[in-house]
């Protein structure tokens, strides 16, 4: 089913084929550079690229004709392997820049432990992602998704002008992000009213991030699904929405920080186990400072979108699309 282009105002169909056909060349373009595996930088990139292909998919698949290959399903599991091995590079990265300049030199050769541990874990994980280039998965993926961007199919409902359906397309995720769990992480009501806790001691930081760590990922992971789908049309909208995709990126940015220190001090757990306070207590002393640090810019835009103007306000800017962006 061909769409109609009367209109100068593109249509869901089509701007869901230029959001899958951008992220898709993002993606693929890395591919050769990831297989040689002589910079991180690439499977970076790769991964960006395929977690927001999966977010075009996911959004519009229902709109669209897709080949079976070219699922949020399938694009999920290849952003994984790729994340599996880019998550310890990550790691590594952390260590060497963030922690390791700052250790005495027993902490830093008590550090060489870690870091050969990392370079097991790392062959293995490239061993996975080599693999799944040569898998059939990949391959019927990468061929499908090519021929449907040059001769795309779509469902009927994708004729439709897309300002027709934008406000409909983001207010569900904007809602989910709202009231996502994460954001009364140190609150309490009082009188109807939310009330933060702004006097944590570092002590009850950690009491609260090993009870309630996993929600505040939850709200990251939230956070990430929000900007991803609000670039997808930040073309489409004014000033107002930039700069809530803005605020947006900085939690998630934050609330990511506070997650690799956990992993990151989890993982060290798991190779030191009840050792890791005698060999590494000042490393782990820095990560808990660190994690502190973090919440405190973490807690101004907490108070922020705890606000009900500034929920109000979001909510009415995806609402009102920029009609000249439309054309």
């Amino acid at each position: 089913m061909k769409i109609p282009s009367e209109t100068p105002i593109k249509t869901l169909g089509e701007t869901a084929h230029q959001a899958i056909e951008k992220h898709f060349a993002k993606a693929i373009k890395w591919e050769k550079a990831v297989k040689k595996d002589e910079d991180p930088e690439p499977l970076h990139q790769m991964r960006v690229g395929m977690r927001r292909l999966r977010t075009a998919v996911s959004r519009f698949e229902r709109y669209l004709i897709l080949p079976k290959s070219v699922s949020d399903k399938n694009i999920g599991k290849l952003a994984r392997i790729l994340g599996g091995l880019r998550d310890l590079d990550v790691l590594k990265e952390i260590l060497e820049k963030n922690y390791k300049p700052h250790l005495l030199e027993k902490e830093q050769k008590s550090l060489e432990t870690a870091f050969a541990e990392l370079d097991k874990q790392r062959q293995i994980a490239v061993s996975h992602v080599q693999k799944i280039f040569k898998d059939e998965i990949y391959k019927s993926f990468k061929d499908e998704c090519e021929h449907w961007l040059k001769n795309p199919s779509y469902q009927r409902f994708s004729s439709v002008p897309i300002d027709y359906v934008l406000p409909d397309l983001l207010s569900p995720e904007v809602s989910e992000f709202c009231l996502h769990p994460g954001w009364l992480i140190g609150t309490k009501v009082v009188k109807s009213e939310i009330v933060m806790q702004t006097k944590w001691t570092p002590s009850q930081l950690e009491e609260h991030l090993k009870t309630e760590g996993e929600t505040l990922h939850g709200l990251r992971k939230q956070a990430k699904g929000l900007r991803y789908q609000m670039e997808l049309f930040i073309e489409l909208y004014g000033e107002s929405f930039a700069a809530h995709l803005h605020d947006i990126k900085n939690i998630q940015d934050i609330l990511g920080m506070i997650q690799d220190n956990m992993v990151l001090h989890q993982w060290l757990e798991n190779i030191f186990k009840s050792e890791l306070e005698t060999q590494l207590r000042g490393l782990t002393t820095l990560l808990a400072a660190n994690r502190y640090q973090l919440w405190q810019e973490w807690q101004p835009l907490q108070k922020r979108y705890l606000q009900p103007d500034t929920r109000y306000n979001l909510h009415l800017v995806v609402l009102q699309p920029t009609l000249e962006n439309l054309t």
